[in-house]
């Protein structure tokens, strides 16, 4: 009975742990886990949020059907991460991540991978935290320890980034490294919220290996003694303005800046892009996560259009069709939000094109060609939608929407997000891409928003988690 006490309240706490700290690095998030703690032990699975719901012949085949994930050979003291094929368990829209470990014998932990993710490694990292727990909890089996480690969890972005950059950089030759990556990822924090005369910042800071500064095309360099320390975030901000808006970038060694270059970096350089109350996160060519408010966050800071591209898939529209349509709206709704103006797109998909109050054209702009595209980004500033049909042309801009009261409406959203909702209620082939100025993207048909956020229930306590054969025939 101790036994599965101590089992049910260290698997909840990590598993609520792991799935509040994903969450404020992406999107809400859900984690599961199925483990089997001896070698002869059936899998057990905890899946609360029903995060693998759907995906139970995959489990069937790779768990019940086959022993493939046990392994006979003896366990390591230390717990280490299955690789290769036999850890492999792919899952359409889920992370995954399996590990084995004397205290137990195998793990395999899952969370949501989402659209805009601009990695997946970061997110890896933290699943073999929570894999890494276990083990030391099954171990050592104190009790009074095991709410820290789910508070450990809910704050790893840094320590997962860490650690994704340092296996990246060994896995491309720079094993023996002297950068030292923390006060970076800091020094990227902290001068990310730090202004200027009012203004945030802007520039490039590149991190690079000091065995490969001498490949640098440096304009200036700054004496030892007067290289400002990364830590000194106020300084750092100043310095930005002599690279922004340009081919400029600040150089650093990963604790001072040392000046400022022109051209391509040399090795497997860090870089950090500040762009205002934003900012991306680079290794090399590689974009790892963004950061703003603050913290660092797994989102590429792209528009998500996947419920767009679902409703324009149930078209009889032509695929090039759909296809270029898809880019025409993701080019305009992306331009839209760097510019931190709303808009608002209403995409006509219907046969017969809808007649909409409005500014109007003799001839509809070609959103094919590149000049009549960016004009009609510029329409988008003024107060209206824009008219957007399938034959991908703009028929309008400044356009009315009106429409009588649906249930959903959402006085907080304002008269964009409200309008749509009525106008989408009364006329079925239409799809209104809503842009809010602070940057949020909706997709609303026939008086939903498709891009709602599903919340989750919270986690309030597990009982032992059941058998997978249990829980799949369920």
């Amino acid at each position: 009975m101790a036994k599965t006490s101590f089992e049910n309240i260290c698997i909840f706490h990590i598993l609520d742990g792991l799935r509040d700290g994903l969450s404020h690095f992406s999107q809400a998030s859900r984690a599961a886990l199925i483990y089997a703690e001896t070698p002869g032990s059936p899998p057990r699975i905890c899946d609360p949020q029903d995060l693998l719901s759907g995906h139970e012949p995959k489990l069937q085949d790779y768990y019940l059907y086959s022993n493939k994930w046990r392994s006979e050979s003896e366990q390591a003291p230390q717990m280490h991460v299955i690789e290769g094929e036999e850890g492999q368990l792919d899952l359409s829209g889920i992370i995954s991540l399996a590990a084995r470990s004397k205290s137990m014998h195998y793990q395999a932990w899952f969370t949501d991978q989402h659209p805009d993710m601009c990695s997946t490694g970061p997110t890896k990292r933290w699943l073999e935290y929570a894999a890494g727990l276990v083990s030391q909890n099954f171990a050592t089996r104190d009790v009074m320890g095991l709410d820290t480690a789910g508070f450990v969890l809910q704050h790893c972005a840094n320590h997962a980034l860490r650690d994704y950059i340092v296996d990246e950089r060994s896995r491309q030759g720079w094993l023996d490294t002297q950068i030292r990556v923390y006060p970076f990822l800091d020094a990227v924090i902290g001068v990310s919220g730090t202004q200027e005369e009012g203004e945030w910042p802007k520039g490039r800071m590149v991190v690079v290996e000091p065995s490969q500064l001498d490949k640098v095309r440096f304009v200036c360099r700054f004496p030892t003694l007067e290289q400002p320390q990364l830590v000194d975030f106020k300084h750092v901000r100043k310095l930005l303005q002599a690279v922004e808006d340009s081919g400029r970038v600040l150089v650093s060694d990963g604790e001072k800046v040392l000046g400022i270059a022109i051209g391509s970096m040399p090795g497997s350089y860090l870089a950090a892009q500040f762009s205002g109350s934003h900012g991306f996160l680079w290794i090399k060519d590689t974009l790892i996560c963004t950061f703003y408010g603050g913290r660092f966050h797994s989102s590429n800071m792209r528009a998500n259009l996947v419920q767009f591209e679902e409703q324009l898939l149930e078209t009889d529209m032509d695929m090039e069709d759909q296809h270029t349509l898809l880019q025409i709206v993701s080019l305009m709704v992306n331009r839209v939000r760097d510019r931190k103006h709303g808009c608002t797109l209403v995409v006509d998909t219907g046969d017969e094109r809808l007649s909409m109050s409005g500014q109007h054209f003799d001839k509809p702009l070609d959103l094919q060609e590149s000049s009549q595209l960016k004009l009609a980004c510029s329409f988008a500033k003024l107060d209206g939608a824009l008219h957007v049909g399938r034959d991908l042309r703009l028929h309008g801009f400044a356009c009315l929407m009106d429409g009588r009261s649906v249930p959903g409406e959402n006085r907080a959203r304002g008269a964009r997000f409200n309008s749509a909702l009525r106008f989408t209620a009364e006329h079925e082939d239409i799809v209104v891409v809503v842009v809010s100025s602070d940057r949020p993207v909706s997709i609303i048909k026939n008086g939903v928003e498709l891009t709602a956020l599903c919340n989750f229930q919270q986690i309030r306590g597990l009982s032992r988690p059941p058998l997978l054969a249990e829980w799949v025939m369920a």
